[in-house]
């Protein structure tokens, strides 16, 4: 099969087609033609480096794909309700970015209806993420406020439509005025340019002072101390990555005061069990609002798979709303 490779740690180019060996199912996964993959931020830390695959995980980057079921135990896919062919994508703790991979039964979800694989392909990464982190650790309410970092990254357009799908209020933060156009169009009550303004002023006055109840922050760093002050009583700042850096003061008296929680998590090591509990919510809270098109992946280019330097490149560019996919199928695209 074909596959992009890291071919040494580095810049983009450093990721270069080559030829691997078909992957071959093990018990209790399914063999995924694949059609399309999605580019993720961690596919870029792996590459540089920084994101080492769990042990007994293919070397090829890659968390999220879609395309077709081409094999696995008869009883595994029988007990999943999936047959050869089906139209699935499924979330990878490695090996998307191949023309075909296994991915854990559990992890396994069917395209949404109306849905093209190449949208499909930048679903599982960016949801899994948005509902683990907001819905379930931070247990974001209908009524409540949301303040995302980032708002036209992958996670953040998909926080942005499934928490206004949900009930609750979205600011969102861009760093460009035409970003935070695009974060308004898709159902942010307010965005707020942090090159130009203060994040936490705008949170404060948009909640009348109160104070919003969930922060999703993929920065960390200096936006940890700021973050806290946006937050009302029994606040929760949900922790992603750490693309500002690892270190951040933090005013003890005031988590005290407020009574706030900070959590963090990393989705790639956790166990099948708690991922396939996560796919299972997933397909009954928010796989229907896909199908009834109250949410939608926002994709912002597709490139052949043999691009994905390219789309490192992009990604890093910082340039784009929404995903980027690699294709592997020409009529796809």
């Amino acid at each position: 099969m074909r596959a992009i490779e890291i071919t040494r740690f580095g810049p983009p180019e450093v990721l270069q087609p080559v030829t691997r060996p078909d992957p071959v199912p093990a018990a209790g996964e399914v063999l995924i033609e694949v059609h399309a993959s999605g580019v993720n931020r961690p596919d870029v830390m792996q590459r540089k480096g920084m994101y080492p695959m769990p042990p007994g995980v293919s070397d090829l980057p890659g968390l999220e794909v879609a395309g077709t079921v081409a094999g696995g135990a008869a009883a595994d896919l029988q007990a999943a309700g999936l047959r050869l062919g089906d139209p699935v994508c499924a979330l990878l703790a490695g090996g998307g970015y191949a023309e075909r991979c296994v991915a854990p039964v559990g992890q396994v979800l069917p395209v949404p209806a109306g849905l093209s694989m190449i949208e499909a392909a930048g679903l599982p990464e960016t949801f899994f993420t948005v509902w683990q982190n907001v819905f379930s650790i931070a247990r974001l309410q209908p009524g409540q406020a949301l303040l995302v970092q980032g708002g036209t990254s992958g996670i953040g357009v998909t926080a942005i439509q499934l928490a206004k799908a949900r009930g609750a209020s979205v600011i969102a933060t861009a760093g460009s005025d035409e970003k935070c156009a695009a974060c308004v169009a898709l159902g942010a009550d307010r965005a707020v340019n942090y090159r130009t303004q203060d994040f936490v002023a705008e949170s404060l006055e948009f909640t009348g002072g109160r104070g919003v109840d969930v922060v999703l922050d993929m920065v960390a760093g200096d936006y940890v101390e700021r973050e806290l002050q946006c937050l009302a009583e029994d606040g929760r700042l949900a922790l992603i990555a750490v693309q500002g850096g690892t270190s951040s003061r933090i005013d003890a008296g005031l988590v005290l005061r407020r009574r706030l929680s900070i959590t963090g998590s990393t989705l790639r090591p956790r166990q099948l069990a708690y991922k396939a509990a996560l796919a299972r919510e997933l397909r009954a809270e928010v796989w229907p609002l896909l199908e009834s098109g109250r949410i939608r992946p926002v994709v912002h280019r597709v490139l052949p798979a043999a691009a994905a330097a390219a789309a490192h490149a992009l990604m890093e560019s910082s340039q784009h709303v929404g995903k980027i996919v690699l294709a592997w199928k020409e009529e796809r695209t």
